[in-house]
């Protein structure tokens, strides 16, 4: 292994340890932990939050202290480059640029999202033009989506940015026999295959997608295929989603709570579908996960989904709100255990083959190291 780098690791949308678990917050962690292991010693210079800063005037002078720290944090730990995970318009970096400038260090972006039409709106104009300030102080900016891709070419020169493929430690989300006769026992479950969707009970989309999936079972129901439907999560919303549960489909839904991450292998394994439409989502590591387990998938092609689920291959992506479409898809899997299996296993294999990220982030270790010596070389400058 190469000598390590020390590197200055910040958050601005959720710090890392955030009570309220997220997959963005599951991406930033994964990150540090992999840099981490990779021998490479991170310090968090700030948990300094800028979520809506432009509209919080009374969280402005906090910017100033969290910027004397974080470089006077950063010069401590003797760090070479800064990594910022997920800036964007709602939380855009307000330290990094001017901690670089002092520290004389690369600042490079993980999950750097420029997205213009917030520029046509009065709520997020502001974030928009900080944000784009960001981008354009960067070294360089990584993304794991590919629509952002597409739009940091509006912004930025070619050499200035990639694309780093999702991913998962596969080796967490593997099959499990013995937990699923133990979850399935502890769940009392019935007769016919066994759906699983997992989201956080929170207003707005997570809530709306879960209400999504519980239609669509109960309609299933209705026409009289077996199933079960345990849900994962928990929220604010738990109470109108429970109602909807036994309103529409009782006594075949199980709510089991919101899970730890390092447990959630033991929940794939006991299931045999993974539903989920996933309104608008980001990229979706439930996905990953659940197809690592064996688990095919049911979603809408959305957002970042296509990204991790190979359409036909491991799972089913429906045009969005095609209720029709989606309810066919779940269908064909209940029936069939045979495509249920054979789906499960290329499910697996397409995680472990193009979604490891033991291997994919290498790619973002090389570009900090490659920065810093770059830096070194030419003592100071601060583009490729």
């Amino acid at each position: 292994m190469s000598s390590s780098l020390r590197i200055a690791f910040y958050a601005p949308f959720k710090p890392l340890g955030h009570p309220h678990p997220s997959g963005d917050l599951t991406i930033g962690t994964d990150l540090f932990r992999y840099l981490e292991t990779r021998g490479n010693r991170l310090v968090i210079p700030s948990r300094f939050r800028s979520r809506w800063i432009y509209w919080r005037p009374w969280y402005w002078p906090g910017v100033i202290q969290a910027r004397k720290r974080s470089v006077r944090v950063s010069r401590q730990a003797k760090s070479q480059v800064w990594l910022t995970y997920h800036a964007y318009y709602k939380a855009p970096d307000l330290l990094g640029p001017y901690c670089c400038r002092r520290l004389n260090a690369p600042f490079v972006i993980f999950q750097g999202i420029y997205s213009t039409k917030r520029r046509r709106h009065w709520k997020t104009w502001p974030g928009f033009i900080l944000n784009r300030m960001t981008l354009l102080a960067a070294d360089h900016v990584l993304t794991n989506r590919k629509v952002d891709l597409v739009n940091l070419k509006r912004l930025l020169p070619d050499r200035r940015f990639s694309y780093v493929v999702p991913g998962i430690q596969t080796g967490k989300f593997r099959f499990d026999p013995e937990s699923r006769r133990e979850e399935r026992q502890k769940w009392g479950v019935r007769k016919g295959p066994v759906l699983l969707t997992a989201a956080m009970f929170r207003p707005g989309v997570k809530t709306d997608g879960l209400a999504w999936v519980i239609r669509t079972c109960a309609e299933l129901h209705s026409k009289n295929y077996p199933l079960n439907l345990v849900i994962a999560g928990a929220g604010q919303e738990g109470p109108k989603l429970r109602r909807l549960a036994d309103q529409l489909l009782p006594e075949r839904v199980s709510f089991i709570g919101q899970l730890p991450r390092e447990k959630m292998y033991r929940f794939y394994s006991a299931g045999d579908v993974f539903v989920f439409p996933g309104i608008r989502e980001s990229l979706g590591m439930v996905y990953l996960e659940a197809q690592s387990c064996g688990l095919p998938v049911v979603a809408f092609a959305d957002g970042g989904i296509p990204e991790v689920v190979a359409h036909n291959v491991s799972g089913y992506l429906v045009r969005p709100f095609d209720a029709r479409e989606f309810t066919n898809n779940v269908a064909r899997l209940l029936t069939d255990p045979a495509l249920r299996r054979r789906m499960g296993e290329a499910a697996s294999d397409y995680v472990q083959t193009r979604h490891e990220l033991e291997r994919n982030y290498r790619e973002v270790e090389i570009i900090l190291r490659e920065l810093v010596e770059k830096r070194s070389r030419v003592g100071g400058e601060s583009r490729y």
